[in-house]
């Protein structure tokens, strides 16, 4: 995977050169304070897979304007205004290694910055004067917020369903990597047909990289993961390894499971042993093998196009979500 992962970052090199000055350039606060802490969450080592997306979906259609770049970091904001509050109402000590904003300037000011990312994105779309364009990125900030409020209110719930785990995860990370799809293509004024294609390439995508990032909770380290490991468990969240082990479990080792995931001091021996029972129950497993299909659907979704590069880096991008360690 590492070839894979260097591979790609060679044929992204110069975008994400690009999508890194323009975050900065783009912040734009009123306040110091406002900027010191976007920038803690926002150039902590991310990725910058979704605008990324976004770019290579306006490429693949063909585009050949100026504008790709400024509209793509909407969905980096965007993320990281998510990823504030998350951190927050998990009550999250860690993320991507550092610790996370709100335990050094305090709950508040982590909630309004992300409330500054928020408007921020807003802002950049208006700049398209494309009212789909501003339609899409406000339909998105309100899924992400009722897929969040969802998961709270369900929040160390035994009997979480898979349908409704999948409709959290739609909600909370897929319609984000769908939207930059969506929308590359859009400012592309590409075919309607282009469109649907990379709108289904980037909801599939999606969903599969939320369900890897709950299998890494299970079977990465603190190191490489950027987080604590059991956090989803510690913070009440049953994802879909747990939600399938359970259904699949006789009723002595639910039992035993369940003692476990109600701990939320669980110690290291007992969450090994939690491992252990999803690994014999399948979750793991099935986790995984879901996760595959969906990338198969996303990768499908990509023969409508022409070979080229593009459609090259995203394909590897497809493979590398399911493969990664972190």
């Amino acid at each position: 995977m590492k070839d894979l992962k260097d591979k790609i970052l060679a044929m992204v090199k110069s975008d994400r050169a690009d999508i890194e000055s323009t975050l900065k350039e783009n912040l734009n606060p009123y306040l110091d304070l406002v900027g010191e802490i976007a920038e803690h969450i926002l150039f902590s080592g991310g990725k910058r897979l979704r605008p990324l997306l976004m770019i290579l979906s306006a490429r693949i259609c063909g585009y050949n304007g100026d504008y790709d770049k400024i509209l793509s970091i909407i969905f980096e904001y965007l993320h990281a205004a998510t990823l504030l509050h998350d951190d927050l109402v998990d009550e999250a000590s860690i993320r991507r290694g550092k610790p996370a904003a709100h335990t050094i300037w305090g709950n508040s000011t982590a909630v309004l910055v992300g409330d500054f990312l928020l408007a921020r994105s807003l802002s950049i779309a208006v700049g398209t004067e494309n009212t789909r364009v501003i339609k899409i990125i406000a339909d998105i900030t309100e899924n992400m917020s009722q897929g969040e409020i969802h998961q709270l209110i369900r929040k160390g719930s035994l009997e979480l369903s898979e349908e409704e785990y999948m409709e959290v995860i739609r909600r909370k990370t897929a319609v984000l990597i769908q939207g930059a799809c969506t929308i590359g293509a859009i400012i592309a004024d590409a075919p309607c047909e282009q469109e649907r294609t990379l709108s289904e390439y980037g909801l599939n995508l999606g969903i599969a990289f939320q369900m890897v990032d709950d299998l890494l909770d299970y079977i990465s380290d603190t190191s490489v993961l950027g987080k604590a490991i059991g956090a989803d468990l510690r913070e009440g969240k049953l994802t879909l390894p747990v939600i399938y082990s359970l259904k699949k479990a006789d009723s002595k080792n639910r039992l035993k499971m369940e003692e476990i995931i109600k701990n939320k001091n669980f110690s290291i021996d007992e969450f090994e042993t939690l491992i252990e029972m999803l690994n014999k129950f399948g979750g793991l497993e099935y986790t995984e093998k879901k996760a595959s299909e969906y990338i198969k659907k996303a990768k499908d979704a990509l023969s409508f196009f022409e070979p080229s590069e593009t459609r090259e880096i995203l394909l590897n991008v497809a493979d590398y979500a399911l493969k990664r360690s972190a």
